[in-house]
């Protein structure tokens, strides 16, 4: 056995992933990072030869997830946290995506972390110690109208862990919800689809998003983000929700506005409406 923590982290190719890998090696941890693709094993394997294990994994698959996750277990005997990682995003119109994009989206975003999650979950209970992180998104508090199956997919995400946190803390294993927005990464350039269906009535609405130049030169550094992630998931009592730059913070903030004016507005006529 180690003191060194270990970490578990999906998708470590994207740049959060990249960057979550990075800095947990720095600090002397270890790392056991998934990847999509056979050639990147090798790649990653040099170039971190030390405490950082890769394997190949595909969060939608079942079966798959049990193979790693027995493998993992039954090799390291712990994992301290796990990080849910694995995503991509898909822009459109309601009406403009079809049901198998639609359940693409869902795969990986919801029913590949909630896989990965469970999969690990009687680890969890049984050592009484650790952390799950879910990279969510602002998207998972505050919609957008080009964005509403990403969003559906993230706000599922958040809501499942929230339950999950509350069943979770008898046994010392904390949950927290990262909701980072808009970092410089490669979200929109490259892990960004678009429906194949196309109708132009939307342009004003969910077509705005395609017009935009995503030149990748967002404000917010998402190695610094991975910073504030290890910070807040190290303390004594971690946060449920970690906001991740301005835009997320201003952009929550107003939801939660929004939120309390209408229940405000409502609420005494909300009330009024037990039986007589």
């Amino acid at each position: 056995m180690t003191d060194q923590k270990i970490w578990f982290i999906t998708w470590v190719s994207t740049w959060f992933g990249r960057c979550l890998l990075d800095e947990v090696l720095r600090k002397g941890d270890i790392v056991i990072g998934t990847l999509r693709k056979q050639e990147q094993i090798d790649e990653f394997r040099n170039l971190y030869p030390k405490d950082a294990y890769f394997y190949l994994l595909d969060v939608r698959d079942e079966k798959w997830v049990q193979e790693i996750s027995t493998e993992v277990i039954n090799k390291f005997w712990k994992i301290d946290i796990l990080v849910n990682n694995a995503w991509y995003g898909l822009t459109w119109a309601i009406e403009e995506a079809s049901m198998p994009e639609i359940r693409d989206q869902m795969e990986t975003n919801f029913f590949g972390a909630i896989q990965v999650t469970k999969a690990f979950l009687p680890m969890f209970r049984q050592q009484k110690f650790g952390s799950i992180i879910q990279i969510s998104s602002m998207a998972g508090v505050v919609s957008a109208p080009w964005l509403g199956v990403y969003n559906a997919s993230k706000y599922a995400l958040e809501w499942f862990s929230e339950a999950l946190s509350i069943e979770l803390k008898p046994f010392g294993v904390d949950v927290m919800i990262v909701e980072p927005w808009p970092f410089r990464t490669k979200w929109a350039s490259v892990w960004l689809k678009v429906a194949e269906n196309q109708i132009n009535d939307y342009d004003e609405t969910a077509g705005r998003l395609k017009a935009m130049k995503w030149n990748e030169m967002q404000p917010w550094d998402p190695l610094k983000g991975a910073q504030l992630i290890i910070k807040a998931i190290e303390i004594e009592n971690p946060p449920l929700r970690l906001a991740l730059g301005e835009m997320a913070v201003s952009g929550i903030q107003r939801k939660i506005d929004m939120l309390q004016g209408d229940l405000d507005h409502w609420k005494e006529l909300s009330i009024d409406t037990y039986y007589s």
